[in-house]
């Protein structure tokens, strides 16, 4: 094999890996924020069956876990401004992460909620605990406990899935790599680089919420 490895010609462009990633990252958080709040709105509508907001979850949920997540953001990104709502790529991007994480957190919470013992809610009315109390501290906290590892996994493949957003010219890590390797041609170091860089991330977000479950979700239960 005669190939010589150029890592310089990469690195001198470490900078807009930099912002990449970090926007990446940023895209996480929100589609995280919102995405999981969604979830947790969907998970109890669906789990208690609230008519007639359950049906519609339910339509929202199958409609985006069905369909490719390319195909939501181009729907967002190109199809919306058919009917007047134009998006910036950012814009599109992190409605598209909040949307797609909303329906599979939807599904990951409500299973969680309805393993929640029916005896210890009827138990928390017999103490006089409030409905807002019954459902923090007897529903909810303990649902998102047991769900808690798959819905970080979950955050970690939507974090992983935003490589595609760079099709709507997006500038996050994986358009920032597809802008270096059109620069320098050196496309095995640009990859191998970008693809270390998203290990990198994924594990410092598994690390991160599963710091945030021992210390917030868990520890208050």
């Amino acid at each position: 094999m005669n190939y010589q490895f150029d890592f310089a010609a990469v690195l001198a462009h470490g900078d807009l890996l930099l912002e990449g990633a970090l926007l990446t990252l940023t895209l996480t958080a929100i589609g995280t924020l919102f995405g999981v709040g969604i979830g947790i709105l969907g998970a109890v509508v669906r789990a208690w069956k609230l008519k007639p907001f359950d049906r519609l979850f339910g339509v929202y949920v199958e409609l985006i876990r069905n369909t490719p997540f390319l195909v939501q953001l181009f729907f967002i990104f190109f199809g919306l401004p058919s009917l007047g709502v134009r998006l910036s790529a950012l814009e599109a991007a992190a409605l598209a992460m909040v949307i797609n994480l909303g329906a599979y957190s939807t599904e990951i919470i409500r299973a969680g909620i309805l393993a929640i013992p029916h005896g210890q809610i009827e138990a928390a009315s017999a103490l006089a605990l409030s409905r807002f109390e019954t459902f923090r501290h007897v529903v909810l906290r303990p649902a998102l406990v047991k769900v808690w590892p798959a819905l970080s996994s979950q955050i970690v493949i939507v974090m992983l899935g935003s490589a595609v957003c760079s099709q709507i010219s997006t500038e996050e890590l994986t358009f920032a790599a597809n802008f270096i390797q059109s620069r320098n041609f050196r496309a095995f170091e640009t990859y191998l680089l970008t693809t270390l860089v998203y290990l990198a991330m994924a594990i410092l977000i598994r690390q991160l919420l599963a710091w945030f479950g021992r210390s917030v979700v868990e520890a208050r239960r």
